[in-house]
């Protein structure tokens, strides 16, 4: 299922839900431990889970990016910059397992916004089946799926 996108006043949300078959301790693993991490995105790393910390994003030319962690609660809630944007994942607890949902406040929609939705969209899909024992098999041919109704989504906004 593709996020909810809608219009808000700090500019657009896109908003991704999960239910996971796992604990919330299981989910809030593969968000923070690098080890983690690296399956599902290894260019992103946490270096200091508090708020006021940081994640970093590897640029791959030997740089890195630090984002500040606006907001965090041990084991349910991660959020932190993402550019000019930020990045919200929240985890729930349920009697079956938890959800997952990773919310991306957009201010402003340029031609990058598709690729970004669509690549959240495949990494959660990977952290999922991850946690599943799998993997994604291809996920070129799965992102470029998404980026095209990503396209469509903010057209539709």
């Amino acid at each position: 299922m593709l996020a909810n996108l809608y219009s808000s006043e700090k500019g657009h949300v896109a908003r991704y839900e999960r239910d996971l078959k796992h604990s919330a301790e299981q989910a809030w693993a593969w968000l923070t431990d690098n080890g983690k991490l690296a399956q599902w995105f290894a260019e992103l790393s946490s270096h200091d889970l508090r708020e006021g910390g940081t994640m970093r994003f590897d640029m791959g030319d030997g740089t890195f990016e630090e984002m500040k962690i606006k907001d965090f609660s041990e084991g349910s809630v991660l959020e932190y910059e993402w550019g000019e944007d930020t990045v919200r994942f929240e985890i729930e607890p349920r009697p079956d397992g938890c959800r997952l949902v990773l919310i991306e406040t957009i201010r402003r929609i340029t031609d990058h916004t598709p690729k970004d939705l669509a690549g959240w969209h495949v990494c959660l899909d990977a952290v999922e089946a991850l946690m599943n024992g799998g993997e994604i098999l291809s996920r070129e041919d799965e992102w470029k799926t998404r980026y095209e109704q990503y396209v469509e989504a903010i057209r539709a906004l």
